[in-house]
This record gives C-alpha cells, sequence and structure tokens, in this order.
C-alpha cells in the first residue's frame, strides 16, 4: 500500500497476544494500526480520526465492544464505519446480534489471522 493511501485500522483487543498477532499481520499489509486494551476512548478516536474500519473485541474492561459497535453506528458522522467483531463468544445468537447492530462482519475466536486479514481487505474493497 502506498503511504497516502495508507488504510487505518482502530483494533480494541484485551488480550496483548492477540493484539500483537493482528497487529504484525496488519502492518505487513500496509495498514496503520491504532491499537487499545480496553473499551475506553475507542468512540471518542473513531470520531477523531474516522477509520477505514474498526475491530472489536466483545469482552473488554471498561467499554465492551457490542456496545462501542453502537455508539459507532449511531452517529451520523461514524455508521458508515465498517466494525469487524471478534468474539469468543460464537453462538448464533451472538453473531446475530452483532449483526443486526451493524457489524460489516463477526469472527468467533479462535480464528485465523490470515482469514481476518482476507475478511478486512473485502470489506474495504
Amino acid at each position: 500500500m502506498d503511504i497516502e493511501k495508507q488504510k487505518i485500522v482502530i483494533l480494541a483487543e484485551d488480550d496483548r497476544t492477540i493484539a500483537r498477532l493482528i497487529i504484525f499481520k496488519l502492518e505487513k499489509e500496509g495498514f496503520k494500526v491504532i491499537h487499545f486494551l480496553n473499551g475506553e476512548s475507542v468512540v471518542d478516536t473513531v470520531s477523531k480520526i474516522l477509520p477505514d474500519i474498526v475491530i472489536l473485541d466483545v469482552m473488554m474492561p471498561i467499554q465492551d465492544g457490542i456496545s462501542i459497535l453502537k455508539e459507532i453506528k449511531a452517529s451520523p458522522k461514524t455508521k458508515h464505519i465498517p466494525v469487524v467483531i471478534l468474539s469468543a463468544k460464537g453462538q448464533e445468537k451472538d453473531i446475530i446480534k452483532g449483526m443486526e447492530i451493524g457489524a460489516s462482519d463477526y469472527i468467533s475466536k479462535p480464528f485465523s489471522p490470515s482469514e481476518l486479514i482476507v475478511r478486512i481487505k473485502r470489506i474495504l474493497s
């Protein structure tokens, strides 16, 4: 990716090991990643930066991914931004809930980082 066309990803993931892996894969593909270890300040940052895509873990300290998703999709300024949910909660009802609220995709943990990259590229194409 060219620097002037570099896509910005906001990643909210409290598991440092998973976050490092995702960041490594995304940066290798040319994305700029802004990482949060909890839900605090994610919505404000999304509103200020207007990233190309947001990746949210569901279960995080301070503010969970579903409530962040609701806030992003409720704002006229940010509702167009695609959001991918990552979650250990992979039951059908959880997936349906996330998609109904406005997630562009829902990926259950454990997941393949390569699959995540392909899904992100598909969403952004």
